[in-house]
């Protein structure tokens, strides 16, 4: 099977590019998922001034789930972060390399600059995330069930599709897009940080070395695309975190009425540090998140026939 439009052979089918990434991504979300259940219940402790905060730390949090909860409960939510990441990673790498070969084009030399690739890592992520925000929704209610069991109180959901059979009864179809508006920023930020990162750091790195494109390159890539994405994206993960745990009537959040009302009360009740509550869990998560996704993808790209990204 030949490179798309390249080489005169059949275009490989545009679900297999896919496919390869949903298998790339559910491998990265299941080793690192632990970190991501960590993080957000470090974002959601102390809101808003609360001094009842039940841990102090990633790996203090970390230990308190396990002591209290069991070992399995840090993976609690998984299915809904795996179904989301089908729909959310599959689509923005799709959107993101369509835009780029068929909208704003590399230029002569081959090169994508960059201010081409912040919108189209930003237009990507967007998109991707309002598709797939239902699913993180779920997952992020279901990721605080454990907190709340033992605080007292019932459990919201039974599992996974039960969560969102819930969500419909009680909100309707727009009930599953709650929060959908902060969690479409902090994709197109982490998007800016991840996507765009990885594609301009790699065509430096083989611009600038002698070095084929391999995989140490696309370790150096992930890297860097690990780290920025965690410093730009952390403080809008904080408050689509909270939009999301926050309980809502007739359409409103009871706590906070927009993102930017969040994102006010928070500084003012708990200072601007508390908008990277959670980074170095962010961090240590996205880093082997971004090196497993963009390792495996690359080389199943290749392996696939569709060359490399």
């Amino acid at each position: 099977m030949g490179k798309v439009g390249k080489d005169g052979k059949p275009a490989p089918p545009f679900g297999l590019k896919y496919l390869v990434t949903i298998a790339s991504s559910t491998v990265a979300e299941s080793v690192t998922f632990p970190l991501d259940i960590t993080k957000t219940r470090l974002q959601l402790q102390g809101q808003l001034g609360n001094k009842k905060a039940p841990y102090r730390g990633m790996f203090r949090t970390a230990l308190g789930i396990i002591q209290e909860e069991g070992l399995f409960k840090l993976w609690k939510g998984l299915p809904p972060a795996v179904i989301r990441h089908m729909v959310y990673s599959g689509c923005r790498m799709t959107f993101y390399e369509y835009i780029r070969e068929n909208i704003f084009k590399r230029n002569k030399q081959g090169k994508y600059p960059l201010w081409k690739a912040i919108p189209t890592g930003m237009i990507s992520g967007a998109a991707a995330q309002f598709l797939a925000s239902p699913t993180d929704l779920v997952k992020v209610q279901m990721q605080m069930e454990g907190r709340r069991q033992l605080e007292g109180k019932k459990p919201r959901y039974r599992g996974t599709f039960d969560a969102f059979r819930s969500i419909l009864r009680e909100s309707g179809i727009r009930g599953l897009w709650k929060g959908w508006a902060p969690n479409c920023q902090r994709a197109a930020i982490v998007c800016l940080g991840d996507l765009t990162t990885y594609d301009t750091a790699k065509q430096f790195i083989l611009r600038n070395t002698g070095l084929d494109d391999n995989a140490f390159v696309h370790a150096m890539s992930s890297g860097c695309s690990g780290l920025v994405s965690a410093t730009l994206g952390t403080p809008a993960d904080v408050v689509k975190t909270r939009m999301m745990n926050q309980k809502y009537v007739n359409g409103r959040g009871v706590v906070f009425r927009s993102s930017f009302d969040c994102l006010s009360q928070t500084i003012k009740a708990e200072g601007v540090p508390a908008l990277w509550k959670g980074f170095l869990p962010t961090w240590s998560r996205m880093a082997p998140w971004s090196l497993t996704f963009w390792l495996v993808y690359e080389e199943v790209r290749v392996l696939a026939g569709l060359g490399n990204f």
